[in-house]
């Protein structure tokens, strides 16, 4: 199917963490014809950059279908390691840096190439924390998530 047959789909995600690592927790909203739908989970001795990808890929897998994709992130990590062609180089290296150090959460990384080969996913940049209305609530859902582990 060719990405002009497809449903366009915007997933707005965000991450949280206290103490990297520590308690976090990821929230992702995924918008289709004004329809919402909310995911979020939690995980204990993790760190904010595993959060931030955990939200795109738990987005990502609700998605029944190919689809078109926008993905809003206010993870600068997540949204240049696609964007920027990091994460090609990484595999491409056996996943390894540029500054030969071993990439982290290789695992995550691979789950979201496997995503991005099943839907055309292009991801936006936002900034965090600020007037962006689904990327606060993303933020929300992260941060009571973290905190059922906190309390």
């Amino acid at each position: 199917m060719n990405s002009s047959e497809r449903k366009n789909v915007k997933l707005y995600t965000d991450g949280a963490c206290s103490g990297n690592p520590g308690p976090g927790g990821y929230g992702a909203i995924l918008i289709y014809k004004g329809i919402e739908k909310e995911v979020s989970g939690c995980e204990n001795n993790t760190t904010n950059n595993k959060m931030e990808i955990m939200a795109v890929i738990k987005g990502l897998e609700m998605i029944k279908e190919p689809c078109n994709v926008t993905v809003y992130s206010d993870s600068a990590y997540v949204v240049n390691a696609v964007k920027m062609g990091w994460l090609q180089n990484w595999k491409k290296n056996n996943w390894v840096k540029a500054d030969k150090k071993p990439v982290k959460n290789v695992e995550l990384w691979e789950k979201l190439i496997a995503l991005m080969k099943i839907h055309n996913v292009e991801f936006i940049k936002v900034k965090g924390h600020s007037d962006n209305e689904y990327n606060n609530r993303c933020d929300k859902l992260a941060v009571e998530q973290r905190e059922k582990l906190v309390l």
